[in-house]
């Protein structure tokens, strides 16, 4: 049984790495046994000797994930490092919180560019190198948001959604290379993106209201999650949205 979840020396990049669910997953991967490549445009070194402490090899790169030039460079030097790569976890992501009326476009188009477009590119830059190796797995972290419309978030909900389907539409595409393409869909988790919401009492309450877990999700509590999407354990799904939200949307 073991060994249907065993990474050993599979390399996966990691974006959004520097904190958070991505330096969570970054780090269950390498304890599943796999070589990491962090990524952000924030500083990864923690995550990176924290890696480097498990004895796996890591490096961190600056990455925007926005910008294509940067993606490729990731691409790059990656396969330049460890001549491959055998998963990505697309997790790099923003939330900026408005009513619809008074969003501002600059917050609308830099949300969707990071959390919509930004996956696409690492998507597209990584299964090129996929489908040379004729296999691959692309972990795209949607969310809740992206089934479900949540107030004063339509930008993050949209993008979200696009995130949804951009997963089944490149599992549907690049399943003839070996390539399963999976996305995860957190509810509500303890994060630096998430902690103005979770010191609102009002907050908090709906979360005990309406979560049947009754609290919140810990980061580390994705690492079986996408160990299992990484590993042969999931050898026969891709386009499938798993869900990991203590209950929150079975009631909807």
């Amino acid at each position: 049984m073991k060994e249907l979840f065993d990474l050993t020396d599979k390399v996966a990049i990691v974006t959004g790495a520097s904190r958070g669910l991505g330096k969570s997953m970054a780090i269950g991967l390498a304890q599943a046994g796999a070589n990491i490549v962090v990524t952000d445009v924030l500083d990864v070194n923690d995550t990176v000797k924290e890696i480097e402490k498990l004895g796996r090899e890591c490096i961190g790169i600056k990455v925007d994930v926005t910008q294509k030039k940067d993606v490729d460079a990731m691409v790059q030097q990656t396969v330049d490092k460890f001549g491959k790569i055998d998963i990505l976890v697309n997790n790099a992501g923003i939330l900026r919180m408005s009513p619809a009326e008074e969003m501002k476009e600059e917050d609308w188009d830099k949300v969707i560019a990071v959390n919509l477009k930004g996956e696409f590119l690492c998507a597209q830059a990584v299964g090129k190198q996929m489908i040379k190796q004729k296999s691959g797995r692309i972990i795209n972290i949607a969310s809740v948001a992206g089934q479900f419309g949540f107030p004063q978030a339509a930008a993050y909900d949209c993008s979200k959604g696009g995130v949804i389907l951009l997963t089944k539409a490149l599992a549907a595409e690049w399943a003839k290379y070996n390539i399963r393409v999976n996305a995860i869909a957190p509810g509500v988790f303890a994060t630096a993106m998430t902690e103005d919401m979770l010191k609102s009492k009002e907050f908090m309450e709906m979360v005990k209201k309406n979560v049947p877990m009754g609290r919140v999700g810990q980061p580390e509590e994705l690492v079986g999650v996408v160990v299992f999407l990484a590993s042969e354990a999931s050898s026969y799904v891709t386009g499938h949205v798993l869900v990991v939200d203590g209950g929150w949307t079975a009631g909807l």
